[in-house]
């Protein structure tokens, strides 16, 4: 029995009478069929690619979680019995003793506030994305000037630091408030921008992949399914839209609308859904022909039916094998844009500003080298997920 004819057994027992309740009939929907079986083991035999998934999930799973990670704010506060969660809702200044709208709790007036009344639970990094660190004592130069920032990490450089109050030694000088790789241009912790914009650069490169494989797919279908005249118009259509300069369209919108995570969203998926339109415009054309096809066109299957149910699954292989690759490419081009200075407004946890800024601060390599060394990992991770999505796809390879 084939992998066709099982599942159309599988749809007449969830339809049917052995169906048996919801419960069980979502399991045999969510049983994997023998043929996506053997892809699954076959992914898991390659070891690199089965490892690099899990390492990249467990690191794209900490940045969805950089809120609890790395903040600014407590996770929990307890003042006057009553207990606040600061990570999650915004408290004015006023309700600690204080008269402004937005509370800073890194302020050791209103630090020793709270823990005279009360206690505080913060996240392992006690700096966002965009906190300025305020108690750096700043480092000597050779001439005995004191440095700004940017600033090395602790353990990176051993130049005495610059005269400063006693309680803000203390306070820098303390295992929480360490800078670990150290502060950016503007006193901003770069392990916090880390965490962050790893988040930005996942989250958008998946929204475009997914956004722009989800056009290209039903480009590519209406194309390879009725061919002729519909195929030669999209054709010549896709041609002219190819030759279009993206970079050169970015610049005039930047020019006239403010740069933001959705506007370069809306750009890009203008020139990138084309780039699965070949791919499944192929497996249309091939298997339109196919005798199963002819056949669902003569019992008068309705042309979506046979795209969606018959002809769609054969293309999803290769669709499939150039997803991953797709997103790599997506989260380049938002990090190359960020580095041009095209990309998200400023301010914004972003990585390819990271890599501009050591670009332009050569004294500081710990900037450019986080950037790079972030970036590498993850698309490396990525790079070895798709060669082994390629693998288990592949029906000639069974690593057995």
């Amino acid at each position: 029995m084939d992998a066709r004819t099982q599942d159309l057994v599988s749809d007449a027992r969830v339809g049917g009478v052995s169906g048996g309740g919801f419960w069980q009939r979502l399991g045999d929907r969510l049983t994997l069929s023998p043929v996506n079986r053997r892809r699954w083991d076959n992914f898991k035999s390659n070891r690199r690619g089965y490892w690099s998934l899990w390492i990249f999930l467990t690191l794209f799973g900490i940045s969805l979680l950089a809120e609890f990670i790395a903040n600014d704010r407590p996770l929990v506060v307890s003042y006057q019995g009553e207990l606040l969660f600061p990570v999650l809702f915004d408290y004015p200044e006023s309700k600690f003793g204080g008269f402004l709208a937005v509370t800073d709790y890194r302020d050791p007036v209103n630090q020793e506030e709270i823990e005279a009344n009360g206690w505080m639970i913060w996240p392992p990094i006690r700096y966002s994305y965009q906190t300025i660190n305020r108690d750096y004592p700043r480092r000597q130069g050779k001439d005995g000037l004191c440095l700004g920032y940017p600033a090395p990490p602790p353990w990176l450089s051993s130049t005495p630091y610059c005269k400063a109050p006693p309680d803000q030694m203390a306070r820098y000088s303390s295992i929480w408030n360490t800078n670990w790789l150290g502060l950016d241009n503007q006193g901003r912790d770069v392990l916090a921008r880390v965490i962050y914009g790893f988040r930005v650069s996942v989250i958008f490169g998946l929204l475009l992949t997914i956004l722009s494989s989800v056009i290209g797919v039903a480009a590519g279908a209406v194309q390879g399914y009725f061919g002729g005249w519909v195929d030669l118009t999209f054709q010549r259509v896709l041609e002219i839209w190819s030759s279009v300069p993206s970079l050169f369209v970015l610049i005039i919108i930047s020019s006239v609308l403010v740069p933001g995570f959705w506007t370069l969203l809306f750009v890009l998926l203008l020139f990138q859904w084309v780039a699965l339109v070949g791919v499944v415009r192929a497996e249309f054309l091939r298997g339109r022909n196919f005798e199963y096809i002819k056949a669902a066109r003569a019992l008068g299957l309705s042309d979506t039916t046979i795209m969606w149910k018959h002809l769609l699954p054969n293309a999803m292989v290769a669709t499939l094998t150039f997803l991953p690759f797709q997103l790599s490419g997506s989260i380049s081009a938002l990090t190359a844009l960020d580095f041009l200075g095209l990309g998200l407004p400023p301010g914004s946890a972003s990585l390819g500003e990271l890599l501009l800024q050591g670009k332009k601060h050569t004294e500081a390599p710990w900037l450019g080298l986080t950037g790079f060394f972030t970036l590498a990992i993850m698309l490396s991770l990525l790079i070895f997920i798709g060669e082994a999505v390629r693998d288990a796809l592949d029906p000639r390879k069974t690593f057995r």
